[in-house]
This record gives structure tokens, C-alpha cells and sequence, in this order.
């Protein structure tokens, strides 16, 4: 098989582990295998040298009319603020159409989303730009809290080193899973976090812009084991239910009830992976009330049901120890 070629496509001020990252996961799997797998590209909508954030320079292609079976396309400082030119916009929508795939890791999906790839699909960004992501492109359906997502030949990653991750899994969708565990373990990385994995700590992180919702998040979270109404929410937030449903939904990017699901999907993960407690026990502990309700809820959020996230998180364990 002729190697896959693969094209990451950066800006000025781009974040230099959102391209280096997966990069070094693709010249890994090469290295790994002893085979030329991938033929790795550096583009940029100008071509040259382009400065990243932490100031180094990268020499890259100009974008033209050349296909490629993957491109990659980086966050950026200029993708984040939306400022697509038209030049590139129409690279875009040419290289979903030619390419077999396309992907963008962190604010790489603002590009795909302003050339119209991400319309109607699953997409991921970093959680602190997943509001924006919404509100700039309403027809995509932005989940904030995947560290990875596919919708067809279309992948999103959360950021920063969710592009490993990104990266690990279309290795695997290529060349299956012993390869990409190969990779990891080169790249002494995690074998595999789950594309539906938490981003992030919904219990620590999920945060408000006004005291008035940060008293509501800080109450739900210390009392996810009771029955925690919207009405209730908006009470402790001194707020009438229309005036919480609008700022929380402004502050946080998410509906109260999304929230309080993936804030007691969280806490059951953790219990999940890190205790021999039963199921039942931790459905009840965490306020979802009974097993099946929670499996429910880690199915939707995580992608797979609470057993196999505790096998998971024991294999894991036990390859760390191996290591």
C-alpha cells in the first residue's frame, strides 16, 4: 500500500502541540512499523515561514490544488476569532470533497465550521471555546465535553494533546489497534482514552460567569445525591426560572439539565474506575437513582456503558504497571 498522504494545515499564532502532537503520532506509527505509512505535509494558506504562539517558526507549503487522503487542520489564534478568508474557505470545502478525511483539533473545527464541513454534525473543540462554537456556527451540533468525535469522514479533538488522541484513532481506523497501542506506547501515552472521554472536570471545572450561577453549580455539585430540580437551581440562584434557563444557558453553553446529567456522569465515572463499589450503589450514590439510568447516561456522554469503562480502566492500570 503507497503511503497515506497526510497534510496538517497551520496558522499564525498556531498552538504548536495542536500539529506536533498528532504529527509525531503519524511519523511514530512510520518509525513503529518500519514502513513509510504516512507522508507527512506542513501547509499554510500563504506558504513560508509561519510564527507560532510560542514564537518558533515553521516552513510550510501554500495550499494549492494538490489532494490529500487526511488533512489536518490546526488550531490558531485566526481560526479562533473566525477570520476565514475566502481563499481558504473554498480549500476547505475542496479538500472535504477530495480527501478520503478531514479533520480539526481544537480550534481547527472553527475553520471546517466556517467552510460548512461541520453543518448538521457531531463536532468537538476545547471545552472553553465550545460555547463560541455554537453560537458562531448554530447548525453544528457541538458536544463540549468529547475529547474526540467522528460524524462520517469527519473528525474533531478537543485541545492540546486531545490531538494525540485524535491522531491514535484514525492510526487504528487505518491500521487497526495493535499498531496505534505500539504508537502509544512510543509516545508513552495512554492506549486508548475513549473518544467520549470527559475533557475535562465538570465537577471542578464547569464554572459560571456570575456569582448567581456559580452559587447554583457550587450547590449541585454538593448535593448531586438529592433530586436537583431546575426550579430548585433557580431558587438558590435568587433567579425566576426563564431569567436561570437564559444565563445559564449564556455562561455555561449548556441547558441546567446537561449540566447536572454530565456533572453525576462524571462523579459515576470516577467511582466506576477507581472503586469495587456496586453499580447500584453508585447509581444511588451520585443521584441517578438506579443502574440502568446511569448506563443511560454514560452511553450518551461517554460513549460506553459503565462495565466497560471500569474494564478499561483496569486494563489500563495493569499495561501502566507492565510499562
Amino acid at each position: 500500500m503507497p503511503p497515506r498522504d497526510t497534510a496538517f494545515l497551520i496558522f499564525a499564532d498556531c498552538s504548536m502541540l495542536d500539529f506536533t502532537g498528532p504529527l509525531s503520532a503519524f511519523d511514530a506509527a512510520n518509525r513503529v512499523s518500519g514502513k513509510a505509512l504516512y507522508r507527512l505535509s506542513l501547509l499554510s494558506e500563504p506558504g513560508g515561514m509561519i510564527r507560532s504562539s510560542a514564537g518558533a517558526m515553521i516552513q510550510t507549503e501554500a495550499i494549492g490544488g494538490t489532494s490529500f487522503d487526511t488533512l489536518v487542520v490546526a488550531g490558531g489564534g485566526a481560526p479562533r476569532e473566525g477570520l476565514v478568508s475566502d481563499a481558504l474557505r473554498r480549500y476547505i470545502v475542496r479538500a472535504a470533497d477530495r480527501s478520503r478525511r478531514i479533520a480539526g483539533v481544537c480550534t481547527g473545527a472553527f475553520v471546517l465550521a466556517a467552510a460548512g464541513v461541520l453543518d448538521g454534525k457531531r463536532a468537538t473543540t476545547h471545552w472553553r471555546m465550545a460555547a463560541k462554537l455554537q453560537k458562531m456556527h448554530p447548525k453544528v451540533r457541538v458536544d463540549s465535553d468529547r475529547i474526540y468525535s467522528r460524524d462520517g469522514s469527519v473528525w474533531t479533538s478537543a485541545g492540546i494533546s486531545a490531538g494525540i488522541d485524535l491522531a491514535l484513532a484514525l492510526v487504528e481506523d487505518d491500521h487497526g489497534v495493535e499498531l496505534a497501542r505500539a504508537v502509544a506506547r512510543e509516545l508513552v501515552v495512554y492506549h486508548r482514552r475513549p473518544g467520549g472521554q470527559s475533557q475535562f472536570s465538570a465537577l471542578q471545572e464547569m464554572d459560571g460567569g456570575s456569582e448567581r450561577i456559580r452559587r447554583a453549580l457550587s450547590y449541585a455539585r454538593d448535593h448531586l445525591h438529592q433530586e436537583l430540580t431546575v426550579d430548585a437551581l433557580a431558587e438558590v440562584a435568587c433567579l425566576s426560572r426563564r431569567q436561570f434557563d437564559r444565563a445559564f444557558a449564556t455562561e455555561t453553553g449548556q441547558t441546567p439539565a446537561r449540566a447536572i446529567e454530565q456533572m453525576r456522569a462524571e462523579a459515576a465515572r470516577l467511582r466506576i474506575e477507581e472503586s469495587g463499589d456496586s453499580l447500584e450503589s453508585i447509581a444511588r450514590a451520585t443521584g441517578f437513582g438506579d443502574a440502568e439510568r446511569m448506563r443511560r447516561a454514560c452511553m450518551r456522554l461517554f460513549g460506553q456503558p459503565p462495565q466497560a469503562m471500569r474494564r478499561l480502566a483496569r486494563h489500563e492500570l495493569a499495561d501502566g504497571q507492565q510499562d
